[in-house]
């Protein structure tokens, strides 16, 4: 904390005397650059203050759980919101070149789709169900806001059921 303290102490004594420079006739180009070192002077105490949260950090790991919702490939959708039959043959695409799935649910909550390291048949099957509502099972886990599942079983969703909803 006292490091911290001192840091803060001398980024502010820096700004202000590049600040008293600047207006002593420092051209233009200077001032920016002024400028652009105390922004990153700024973002590394922030850096240094996520590190020390991300060390308090613990993933959050559930028994296995079983959740539906859409395959999506995470690009895509994080980028423009693609998703849907629509965006079926993209979708398939984008992951057979090795974009990330994900399990989009009708609430809204994604989660990336990750192999199983015992068993890779159900990760290997959701490859070919990009755009379609399936039911996966496997360990869910939480870690700095990101969701997961770690996909041990794989089906489709029962169109019968999703009717009835």
């Amino acid at each position: 904390m006292k490091r911290l303290s001192i840091l803060v102490v001398a980024v502010a004594i820096t700004a202000f005397s590049m600040q008293a420079f600047a207006h002593g006739g420092e051209d233009a180009a200077a001032k920016a650059a002024s400028t652009d070192n105390m922004k990153s002077d700024k973002t590394e105490m922030k850096s240094d203050k996520m590190e020390m949260k991300s060390d308090k950090m613990e993933m959050k790991s559930d028994k296995a759980s079983t959740i539906t919702g859409e395959v999506i490939d995470t690009g895509c959708y994080m980028s423009h919101g693609a998703k849907g039959a629509d965006h079926a043959s993209c979708a398939t695409k984008c992951i057979a070149g090795g974009m990330p799935m994900g399990l989009l649910t009708d609430s809204g909550t994604l989660y990336l789709i990750t192999m199983n390291h015992d068993n890779a048949d159900a990760y290997n099957k959701l490859k070919d169900m990009a755009a379609k509502k399936v039911v996966v099972t496997g360990v869910t886990s939480e870690r700095s806001g990101m969701k997961s599942i770690d996909a041990v079983a794989v089906k489709l969703a029962d169109s019968k059921m999703e009717e009835k909803k």
